[in-house]
């Protein structure tokens, strides 16, 4: 066995449960993922550790909650806008210490300004942009024009190693995956093993899509074909990099990774039309909510890990495990000490490697006025809700997620003894959060700068 495996992290944004046909999607196609998953483990029970992207993104790059990383919100898209402290320790810098090249391919979201950037978090090279979404030609940011007041202006968003860079016109999912596929490359020139962020902006809107790829689903409904296109071309570049990890010789010890940082968006700017009702593009599959919910379908999302050296492919895993995992499975199966560690996640390595079951924990989220916890089959939400800028849908809801993973049912009143149980447990939680937060991470501290609508 090679000491030091190569690592690839893929992340999608806002793709859904049920937006994967391994996910047992009847009309989104994606064969390479397919691929992947079946040449590894699928989780069923993969959690993102935020229903929103900036805050699920830290917590997968340093192995903590949101909270104790010091990102909580989804944070501002302007060039002063401030985000993941240098203080916290991510993957990117703990390989690079080890003597890992480090690329980042697409979506960073974690900060613009000079002590939050890619490179300031260990990674040696970058490319992509630095906002929550752009547009996929342009390369523009948008957001911001059609919130009350002066709005933000439009800026460009496309960098290269903290230099600006101009490709109008290339749609920007594909361009993500080949300059992937170049980092990959000059890694093998320079033969160290390499770390890989793959952080892909689809199928977050704006909802583009060229037509090569909205051809392949024209039987479809417009939102419906506008997301398997996007899936699609998502599909096609991991395709490319694995086929392009054989030709190296190195698929069998490259680690890799696939899940998304959140739910499906039911976000009516999707529409690109003017029509306000909520977006029914993604799906979440048989779960109940979607972005912006601690509901199931927010935050339980897609989730694979490949490695044909050390992992036996072909396997379906229903143990609950979260993003913020992935960094202390890493180190383990890099040999990286993480003793000095701070961390939330923990160690997937003995269940990957050798099918052991590990022991129950619970998990915990906080967004704004939500708080959920999972523990074993149970799963209570406080002050739910479906939709964003939405009241709670209940002041606490039960669902026993093995029988009920739609949590169509409450049963919140049959069983009062588990919701006070729960209760207890995630509220002392968000406490420590809190009280953290308010003497170390706040906006008060660091100047991060939270979403306008957040």
């Amino acid at each position: 066995m090679r000491k030091h495996p190569n690592v690839i992290v893929i992340v999608t944004d806002d793709q859904g449960y049920g937006d994967l046909s391994c996910m047992s999607s009847p009309d989104v196609r994606t064969p390479h993922i397919d691929r992947l998953a079946g040449g590894g483990v699928r989780f069923t029970a993969w959690y993102s550790n935020s229903a929103v992207c900036s805050p699920s993104r830290a917590s997968l790059l340093t192995g903590r909650y949101p909270g104790n990383a010091g990102v909580r919100a989804i944070l501002a898209g302007h060039r002063t806008a401030t985000g993941l402290p240098n203080s916290t320790p991510t993957v990117a810098r703990i390989l690079f210490e080890r003597g890992y090249a480090t690329y980042l391919a697409g979506k960073w979201h974690l900060g613009l300004v000079a002590g939050c950037r890619p490179k300031d978090h260990g990674f040696q090279r970058s490319f992509g942009f630095m906002a929550g979404c752009v547009d996929y030609f342009s390369h523009i940011y948008y957001w911001g024009m059609n919130v009350p007041g002066p709005g933000l202006n439009p800026t460009h968003d496309l960098w290269e190693d903290d230099r600006e860079v101009w490709q109008c016109g290339d749609y920007l999912t594909d361009v993500i995956s080949a300059k992937a596929i170049d980092y990959v490359r000059d890694a093998r020139v320079q033969a160290r093993p390499f770390f890989l962020y793959l952080a892909y902006n689809a199928p977050h809107y704006p909802m583009h899509a060229p037509k090569r790829y909205l051809d392949r689903f024209a039987h479809l409904p417009w939102a419906r074909q506008v997301m398997a296109a996007m899936l699609a071309a998502v599909d096609d570049g991991v395709g490319a990099l694995d086929a392009e990890l054989e030709r190296l010789g190195i698929r069998d010890d490259t680690l890799i990774v696939f899940t998304s940082d959140n739910g499906p968006s039911r976000e009516s700017r999707n529409w690109l039309d003017g029509c306000p009702d909520a977006y029914y593009g993604g799906s979440a599959g048989v779960l109940k909510g979607h972005k912006f919910s601690l509901f199931d379908g927010g935050i339980r999302v897609p989730g694979i890990i490949r490695w044909p050296a050390r992992v036996a492919g072909g396997r379906v895993c229903d143990q609950p495990v979260a993003a913020m995992d992935v960094l202390p499975t890493v180190c383990s199966a890099v040999g990286a000490d993480t003793a000095g560690l701070e961390l939330d996640g923990r160690d997937l390595t003995a269940l990957l490697c050798d099918g052991q079951v590990l022991p129950e924990r619970a998990l915990c989220w906080e967004l704004e006025q939500q708080s959920a916890i999972r523990r074993g089959r149970w799963k209570l939400v406080l002050n739910g809700q479906l939709v964003e800028q939405e009241g709670p849908v209940a002041p606490a809801w039960l669902s026993d997620i093995e029988q009920d993973p739609g949590e169509r049912r409450n049963l919140a009143e049959a069983r009062p003894d588990i919701v006070r149980e729960l209760s207890a447990t995630v509220v002392a939680w968000r406490t420590a959060i809190e009280q953290r937060w308010s003497h170390e991470f706040s906006p008060r501290h660091q100047g991060a700068v939270g979403h306008p609508t957040t």
